[in-house]
């Protein structure tokens, strides 16, 4: 006599509602959840997780059950509604329902997948994919080179995007002026107009990641040197401020995307700017910043001096100082100097009350909870991972509504330190948590976290939960050719 199938209670939230049409389907077409988990490339437990909403499914595996039980879009429909009101986000309006290209796609759909996200003939899009070895790297497809040849991923590897970093939709341009001189129709002027703009650009990435932000503050950067030609005095200076504040934001999301290059390159050139600017709180945060891009990729040589050095640009015992003095404490920790580190993150924690009333507009979000999350992240570089699961998993719980990308780089650091710690089952929980907010947002950071995670796994790849995991996040990237 077979199992009984586990009661169902798609009352109890949207992602349970999901699972119950998905077994509904399921059931339709005669499919147990051992076939159909081999159609789309998951195990039968996962799947039956999901079926009880125990998991909440990426839209790629939600699409990849609708195509094999063939129900015409009504699993991704579902997929997109219980999206929308678990996060409050609509998928249609920014396209977050374009899947990224997928290991279980033929050919033909890669190919069709590269063409549309690539937003010119002249722009490749930046995947991770999975090497031999199993290592996960960011490469780089061509578009042209796609719809030549097939789907060779042994292209630019290593972070790369593959396209001039200031590469901009020419197009678009003339339009995204005229709608800034039309600001004064509105009561407005230009630079508030794009200041507007900026904000909402910040909005979405912490929504949805930079996928959908970048192309635009790369557009509106050519707005701005254009407005400029014709700009003079304050107008001009004000450009030139935004123009700057523009270069940085593009140097974020591209370090989000994990192109650590264009990262570097939109760094530079906001640190150039800001010099013309004559605004030294912009100039110090820049140069934090490049600490921050230097801890990021594991520098062990510049992330210390870069942040030292904006310490030195900055006013004493101002905001931007405390802000540069975390990016320290990670360098210290990177280079194995425990007590250094932890030294950093209490004077930085020391100056909270003193520097909250600091005027400068750069580093606001400098709080005890960012401090605690530079700690853990040290502590885990430190191979102290007790404590930095810890202090991640508390980190998560307070962190605020929108900031949905930060909680998928938070979970997938988190998951890495219950591993260290000896946690597989634990690990692998969490890495599942931060493997839907990588699908939905794009995010390179978190991507590289999991890759990190699932090396770390390695030694309990049999266990159910990890081997789970493991195919889950197979599933989720391209392959080396």
């Amino acid at each position: 006599m077979g199992q009984q199938p586990a009661e169902l209670t798609p009352d109890e939230s949207p992602w349970h509602r999901w699972g119950a049409e998905l077994r509904r389907s399921r059931d339709a077409r005669g499919l147990s959840l051992e076939k159909l988990g081999r159609r789309v490339h998951v195990t039968r437990s996962y799947l039956s997780k999901l079926e009880r909403g125990k998991q909440p499914p990426s839209r790629q595996i939600a699409a990849a059950c609708d195509r094999e039980l063939d129900v015409c879009g009504a699993l991704v429909r579902a997929w997109e509604k219980a999206y929308v009101e678990v996060h409050g986000v609509s998928t249609r309006r920014v396209h977050v329902s374009n899947p990224r290209p997928h290991v279980s796609k033929t050919p033909a759909d890669l190919v069709t997948a590269a063409s549309e996200q690539a937003t010119s003939d002249d722009e490749g899009i930046c995947v991770p994919a999975r090497l031999r070895d199993g290592t996960v790297v960011f490469v780089a497809l061509d578009r042209r080179d796609l719809l030549r040849g097939g789907v060779g991923l042994g292209a630019a590897t290593a972070f790369s995007i593959g396209t001039p970093a200031g590469a901009a939709d020419s197009s678009a341009v003339p339009g995204l002026v005229r709608q800034a001189l039309s600001a004064a129709a509105y009561g407005g002027t230009p630079v508030e107009h794009l200041k507007r703009t900026r904000r909402l650009l910040i909005e979405r990435d912490n929504l949805l990641g930079p996928g959908h932000a970048i192309k635009s503050v790369r557009n509106h950067i050519e707005v701005i040197k254009q407005l400029r030609r014709e700009a003079k005095g304050a107008d001009r200076h004000d450009l030139m401020e935004l123009q700057t504040q523009y270069a940085e934001f593009a140097s974020w999301l591209y370090q989000d995307l994990g192109d650590f290059n264009s990262a570097r390159f939109w760094l530079d050139r906001a640190f150039d700017w800001s010099h013309t600017v004559g605004d030294g709180d912009l100039t110090s945060y820049v140069m934090a910043r490049k600490a921050q891009l230097a801890g990021e990729t594991r520098d062990l040589v510049d992330v210390v001096d870069l942040a030292e050095a904006a310490q030195r640009l900055a006013r004493p015992r101002s905001r931007l100082a405390a802000v540069a003095r975390t990016y320290e404490s990670y360098g210290h920790a990177l280079l194995g100097d425990s007590g250094e580190s932890q030294r950093a993150i209490d004077d930085v924690h020391g100056a909270l009350d003193h520097v909250s009333g600091d005027p400068t507009p750069w580093g606001v979000w400098l709080n005890a909870q960012y401090v605690e999350v530079h700690r853990a992240q040290g502590l885990e570089a430190l191979g102290k991972h007790d404590q930095a699961a810890d202090i991640f998993t508390a980190a998560i719980q307070t962190l605020p509504e929108g900031y949905h990308r930060d909680r998928g780089v938070y979970l997938a650091r988190a998951a890495v330190a219950h591993a260290g710690a000896g946690a597989p089952e634990q690990a692998a929980a969490v890495g599942f948590q931060a493997l839907a907010v990588a699908e939905d947002t794009g995010s390179g950071r978190i991507f590289k976290e999991l890759g990190r995670l699932d090396k770390s796994l390695l030694p309990w790849q049999r266990q159910s939960e990890v081997a789970e995991f493991h195919a889950a996040f197979t599933a989720a990237l391209p392959h080396e050719a």
